[in-house]
């Protein structure tokens, strides 16, 4: 199932990456530097945590989880790796890709950061079907309505039903 608004969402993401001459003379200069730099400096990590050790160790940092990077790959094969990583890290925040997968079944691409807004209001990927009127919440949502104020109909359906 596409999304219209994968698309948006790669052409914004490619034009907000364009870089002027100068700004690609600063990557060119500061990718030259780092690349000088003692190759034990050039792997990030987390130090370790022993006391008294005189040698700090040091765990490699991932960026994404692959099985979210393996997920989005499947969604939309077409977008850039490094804009699937970042939406990979979004989503590794909140939940497991189960959880991620439900949301883009029901309408919202994992290149969507508002769908974290949608569940930090308390809507779940069930909630985006249901009717509000004439439109469904997904709906509501795409011309502009506040999640908020969607989970409040949501709220006052259910009890309107249960009266």
């Amino acid at each position: 199932m596409r999304d219209p608004g994968v698309d948006a969402v790669i052409r914004q993401w490619a034009s907000e990456r364009r870089q002027s001459a100068e700004e690609r003379e600063i990557d060119r200069i500061a990718s030259a530097w780092l690349a000088e730099a003692p190759a034990s400096q050039a792997t990030p990590g987390i130090p370790g945590q022993r006391r008294g050790s005189e040698t700090p160790n040091w765990a490699p940092v991932e960026a994404a989880d692959p099985g979210y990077l393996d997920a989005m790959r499947e969604r939309v094969p077409e977008a850039p790796l490094e804009l699937l990583t970042a939406a990979a890290g979004w989503w590794q925040m909140i939940g497991d890709v189960s959880e991620a997968q439900a949301w883009w079944d029901a309408g919202i691409s994992p290149l969507d950061q508002r769908a974290l807004d949608y569940r930090a209001a308390g809507l779940t990927p069930e909630d985006l079907g249901k009717r509000l009127g004439p439109l469904t919440v997904l709906e509501h949502l795409r011309r502009g309505s506040a999640p908020a104020w969607c989970v409040a109909r949501l709220s006052r359906q259910r009890r309107d039903a249960a009266s």
